[in-house]
């Protein structure tokens, strides 16, 4: 019975990098001699135990034979007569498919040491093919190590390709999905995900309301960048300079799916594309079954980040309308995202990426004066019920006019 070290923490070591999660793989070892040893199972699938005292991940040496379609359609086998090169052999990459004993003994057939040095992602072995979950997978690698410099094999590539037009990927599940696609959009790097996803034909499959925005133009007024495919990445990659979490980069891919529908006659302008592009916003939220606040926040960027930009021509009562969509009262952090989006999305400009954005501390002032209002002095005043709601909404919009006229 053999343990070794395998996957990332070999890899991240290699690198220089810090060491999260550790994956060790057991080999000549039977279900019977772990649980002799206090090692609890854990694995439903295949033999995974947890450590008696650590609580670290155990796995038997495994091999696996494709028995169906998408991430879920394979069959495994555990031996004690599973070797490690045949167990490294059915890992994804090369990177990924080195292991280490105690001694920091490398074992590494398939040269993952090679393509580390080599700045690569290349695939173990043609089995790369029988799981499409593997392009999202590559995908969101080459945007964590994009900072180094990585980029992903022609020939691996190649086969990102065939499972894109294979109709496999339609066999992965919304959460098996959304699961890559929320970790690949906070790495450093996220519009290189998008990028590689476009770059196999997987985004097409996938966000076809994404895909539809490259080629699409918009006025060098305001985007000198020009393409909307282009902004979008721009926008994603301003999010992760700008740390954001999960919601607002969801929010920055999907704020502009509108303009995808823009009729060619109409091109460069996108009116009412705030509009028509929430449908696009559904339909993807859906498809990836998205948590909540993603969902919501995407649709309210969607449908009022012009209105953000335009913050400071905005009448007392637009204002107004814009706070109440937002539930500030209740829920001021939703709005304070909101304006995070907006901010990225006026960064994510070719030239612009360092231009000031007023517009967000005008947009915080605003939500303060409303926020001052106090209830208590309309209680007194005998209002309740509907009164209550529009008196107070009087109120609310005569601090937000003294706010204009002061700002």
């Amino acid at each position: 019975m053999q343990v070794y070290k395998v996957g990332g923490a070999v890899r991240d070591r290699l690198l220089g990098l810090p060491v999260t999660d550790v994956d060790r793989v057991v080999v000549g070892a039977t279900t019977e001699e772990m649980l002799a040893q206090g090692f609890r199972p854990v694995g439903a699938d295949f033999p995974v135990f947890l450590h008696p005292k650590t609580g670290e991940e155990y796995a038997l040496a495994r091999t696996e034979r494709k028995s169906g379609r998408g991430y879920g359609g394979f069959t495994f086998y555990a031996s004690p007569e599973v070797t490690l090169e045949e167990d490294l052999i059915r890992r994804d990459l090369t990177i990924n498919a080195m292991a280490e004993d105690d001694q920091l003994n490398l074992t590494d057939p398939y040269h993952g040491q090679r393509d580390l040095e080599a700045r690569i992602l290349r695939h173990v072995s043609p089995a790369f093919a029988e799981d499409p979950l593997r392009v999202l997978r590559v995908a969101r690698f080459a945007a964590r190590y994009a900072g180094l410099g990585f980029t992903v094999a022609d020939e691996t590539m190649d086969l990102m390709r065939q499972l894109s037009e294979s109709g496999e990927l339609q066999a992965l599940t919304a959460e098996r999905s959304w699961k890559e696609i929320s970790r690949a959009l906070m790495e450093d790097h996220p519009q290189v995900f998008i990028q590689v996803l476009r770059d196999c034909g997987a985004l097409k499959v996938l966000m076809p309301e994404v895909d539809a925005l490259f080629g699409v133009p918009q006025p060098a007024t305001h985007h000198p960048e020009i393409d909307t495919g282009l902004h979008t990445l721009s926008v994603l990659e301003q999010s992760a300079l700008h740390k954001q979490p999960l919601t607002v980069r969801w929010a920055c891919l999907l704020h502009d799916l509108g303009k995808g529908l823009t009729p060619e006659e109409e091109w460069p302008r996108h009116i009412a594309h705030e509009h028509t592009g929430l449908k696009l916003i559904k339909a993807v939220n859906e498809r990836f079954k998205v948590p909540k606040d993603c969902q919501e926040l995407a649709l309210l960027v969607g449908q009022y980040h012009t209105h953000g930009h335009r913050a400071l021509e905005l009448k007392a009562s637009t204002l107004l309308e814009l706070l109440q969509s937002f539930d500030i009262y209740r829920r001021p952090q939703r709005f304070e995202e909101f304006i995070a989006a907006c901010e990225m999305d006026a960064r994510g400009r070719k030239g612009l990426e360092l231009r000031s954005y007023p517009q967000a501390d005008y947009l915080r002032g605003a939500a303060k004066a409303a926020r001052e209002v106090a209830v208590q002095p309309l209680l007194e005043q005998g209002f309740k019920g509907p009164e209550l709601g529009e008196a107070l909404k009087r109120e609310r919009l005569k601090a937000l006019k003294i706010y204009k006229d002061n700002a």
